[in-house]
């Protein structure tokens, strides 16, 4: 039987393939990141070890780079997809490392700021608002919360410490309390500060049934410990004494006690918060109860106020 290095020369000795061959060879040498390497490699690199490597080369030369050749993540034509060949040196050989290319290190970042940000029960829309995109123009009251929000940021940029204070940001309906909410939370992700965004009615009903499944802990434990919470709604529920000290009292006393910035949008102002808080879904008065939710708040929050028109109905006030 004839050895397979036999054969391969016999191939390769083939005068069409010999010059598809020597074809290729001068394509990879024509390449000028392959001619720079060499020269910058000089020292080390002779014609014996170009020779022993143009798979390698060849390998390099046909890939995308800085993904000149892909269309997206999905289409790279790469051998590792999302990496791009960088030339190397290895053991007297020339090889081929991979590093992330640019649309990969974007998915990259995309998706660790995905994972700094959850929203429980959050419309897609608020969760991908960005601050600037908040319209201050017409409204002292916005450009103002928006500077506050910015302050926020600021102060963790420089500090590397989070403010210990968030808001309590009140208005009327459709004023764009939630948009402004989303729209921080998202800066925060992307600096890397895991985020939690709550709609609260909806939260709570999900906490009743969490019982059921003794996942009630986890839940409330999630919320409670995250760098950032921001609670949207407070006040549109229909609460149980249980709901307000069991859930809500538990998840603030923790964030008080550990110095953790909440931020919170309702409809009501603090006194009118703290009127709703006192009656429970049974009708029960129990002032002193909402008045340490209203403690807790007050402690965490500093009361801004959203004015301006119904933006979701133009129509209305």
């Amino acid at each position: 039987m004839e050895r397979i290095g036999e054969a391969m020369k016999r191939v390769i000795n083939a005068p069409t393939l010999a010059a598809r061959y020597d074809e290729l060879r001068n394509e990879v040498l024509a390449n000028e990141k392959v001619q720079q390497f060499i020269e910058d490699h000089a020292n080390e690199i002779d014609k014996q070890v170009v020779e022993k490597s143009l798979n390698k080369l060849y390998e390099f030369i046909s890939a995308s780079h800085q993904c000149d050749k892909c269309p997206n993540l999905e289409g790279c034509i790469n051998v590792m997809k999302g990496f791009e060949p960088k030339l190397t040196l290895n053991q007297g050989l020339i090889d081929v490392t991979y590093t992330r290319c640019p649309k990969k290190e974007r998915d990259d970042e995309k998706r660790a700021v995905n994972k700094m940000l959850n929203s429980l029960y959050m419309p897609k829309d608020v969760m991908k608002a960005q601050l600037i995109d908040v319209d201050t123009y017409y409204d002292s009251s916005r450009l103002d919360i928006v500077d506050k929000a910015s302050e926020f940021i600021t102060q963790y940029v420089e500090t590397g410490v989070l403010p210990e204070k968030g808001l309590y940001i009140h208005g009327k309906f459709g004023t764009g309390k939630s948009f402004i909410l989303g729209a921080l939370a998202n800066e925060l992700a992307n600096r890397q500060i895991r985020t939690v965004v709550v709609y609260l009615p909806e939260f709570l009903r999900e906490i009743k049934q969490s019982i059921q499944d003794n996942s009630l802990n986890e839940k409330i434990d999630f919320v409670k410990k995250a760098s950032v919470l921001m609670i949207d709604d407070i006040g549109a529920e229909s609460m149980t004494a249980w709901a307000r000290d069991e859930v809500l009292g538990t998840i603030l006393q923790y964030r008080m006690a550990d110095q953790l910035p909440t931020f919170f949008t309702s409809n009501f102002t603090l006194s009118e918060l703290e009127h709703h808080l006192t009656f429970s879904q049974r009708g029960e008065k129990e002032p002193i109860k909402a008045a340490r939710i209203m403690e807790r708040i007050k402690i965490m929050s500093d009361p801004m106020l959203l004015s301006g028109k119904n933006r979701r109905n133009p129509g209305k006030d």
